[in-house]
């Protein structure tokens, strides 16, 4: 199987302070995987067997990440984090480069 990457990463919030990063088929299923199985419903039946039929390439990408984009906002974990993290960013001094 291939990674099947999403067209853009769902974020998803775990615990106070930490943001997933969900990119792929793959990031989804092992997400969903480690949902405590007290906390599982309809809803992550639907979202489960979205992703699992993405994999199995039944259904095209944007339905697993959709379904998992939805799950997330059901459960009121669904992260926009606006702009990108500071380590990431190009520095302004050398533009970038590492000085000698």
């Amino acid at each position: 199987m291939s990674e099947r990457l999403f067209d853009k990463p769902v974020f998803v919030k775990n615990g106070r302070y930490l943001t997933l990063e969900i990119a792929s088929v793959r990031d989804a299923l092992m997400f969903l995987h480690e949902w405590p199985e007290d906390d599982r419903d309809l809803i992550y039946d639907t979202a489960w067997k979205a992703c699992c039929d993405v994999h199995d390439e039944i259904k095209p990408v944007i339905v697993a990440q959709n379904a998992i984009k939805g799950f997330a906002r059901k459960r009121g974990i669904l992260d926009d984090p606006k702009g990108s993290i500071p380590w990431m960013r190009q520095s302004p001094i050398n533009d970038g480069q590492l000085s000698a």
